[in-house]
């Protein structure tokens, strides 16, 4: 007695191969997303900090820090970042506080950076 056995797959174990296939496709490309996300915050973040340092180094140049608030961007180089200054007192009369919060436009939420200074004002 001879048995013929069809060689193949079945129907059920190529279902369970794509099923098997489907959810190792569906982490990988999640992978992706994380990874393209966490680039882009990281480049918010590096850039953000560079840019609120060169303002407050323009802020520290000048001469008197007088309490007072400006708003500003950084022109065509950056165009989708902008800054808030803000220069307020502290509760010891020889300090200044200075913050300085750099935005970008392009971000629907986190993108926002704060750098705070405290200097004397050489009473």
């Amino acid at each position: 007695m001879t048995q013929n056995k069809a060689n193949g797959f079945t129907l059920m174990e190529v279902m369970i191969a794509m099923a098997i296939l489907a959810i190792a496709l569906v982490a990988v490309f999640q992978l992706q997303s994380q990874s393209i996300s966490m680039s882009t915050d990281s480049r918010f973040m590096t850039t953000a900090a560079l840019l609120a340092q060169s303002k407050m180094v323009e802020v520290e140049a000048g001469s008197t820090l007088v309490s007072h608030s400006e708003d500003g961007d950084f022109g065509p180089d950056y165009p989708q970042y902008t800054w808030h200054l803000e220069v307020g007192d502290t509760q010891l009369p020889q300090f200044k506080k200075i913050e300085v919060t750099v935005t970008n436009k392009l971000f629907i939420s986190g993108g926002t950076y704060k750098l705070v200074l405290y200097k004397t004002t050489g009473m």
